[in-house]
């Protein structure tokens, strides 16, 4: 029954995205963002984390699927308050610590993005030195803040095929997050993916949105337990 139940919201989400898009194309008003409202009801019925990621690239744009994961995860009033202002905790730190790399607050969480340049050498996923120091700073902080999951995405460029970019991509995420876990950052907490050149955040004719295109994002949200503490008031 749980499975025939996503299965509907799944595609009663499709739907509603299909309509969304039907009425942009047809409209010569300007188009009006999705209210909060109707983002929540799709990421619910799709459910947390993976809903969000779904839809992450229609909610978040070019923001993509780690900024998705993050609203998708999102428990919202008092309890999300909390939750913003521990995160907001870890993001001035890792902001402190990681020179390396972008640190962003999302909603109920933090993104973090890597420049892959900084992170490989070209056509490599065997992290470099800068970048073994700048996550050793992140699982630092995870493991400081043990109550929080952790996604790793990995994106490549246009250059090449996919059947060489799909699995670079997956094994650089999986470097930066083997790394995480070798400085003790339980492996549990993670979900890695590498989407190859599906995702880009700019255009990939120009060699400066080639090198913006080849980066690994992580998004780190909390888990139920600190969900469930927020909500008792308990953080």
């Amino acid at each position: 029954m749980k499975t025939l139940r996503s299965y509907f919201a799944m595609m009663l989400a499709v739907l509603l995205l299909g309509t969304n898009y039907a009425q942009a194309q047809t409209t010569t008003t300007e188009k009006k963002p999705w209210s909060k409202t109707a983002k929540g009801a799709i990421i619910g019925g799709l459910g947390g984390a993976a809903g969000g990621a779904v839809l992450g690239r229609v909610i978040g744009g070019k923001s993509g699927t780690a900024k998705g994961a993050i609203i998708g995860a999102a428990v919202g009033g008092g309890a999300g308050a909390l939750i913003g202002r521990r995160m907001d905790k870890q993001a001035a730190e890792l902001k402190k610590e990681m020179a390396g790399a972008r640190v962003e607050r999302v909603g109920e969480g933090i993104k973090i993005t890597f420049d892959s340049g900084l992170l490989f050498a070209k056509n490599s996923a065997a992290l470099t030195s800068t970048a073994q120091d700048n996550i050793m700073e992140l699982a630092k902080t995870l493991i400081k803040y043990n109550d929080t999951n952790v996604i790793v995405e990995g994106h490549t460029d246009t250059s090449g095929s996919d059947a060489i970019n799909d699995p670079l991509s997956q094994r650089r995420a999986q470097a930066v997050a083997n790394y995480a876990q070798q400085q003790g950052v339980d492996a549990s907490r993670f979900t890695v993916t590498g989407y190859g050149s599906k995702q880009p955040v700019a255009d990939n004719s120009t060699e400066a949105g080639r090198i913006a295109n080849r980066r690994v994002e992580v998004a780190i949200f909390a888990n139920e337990k600190l969900k469930k503490a927020a909500e008792k008031g308990q953080i």
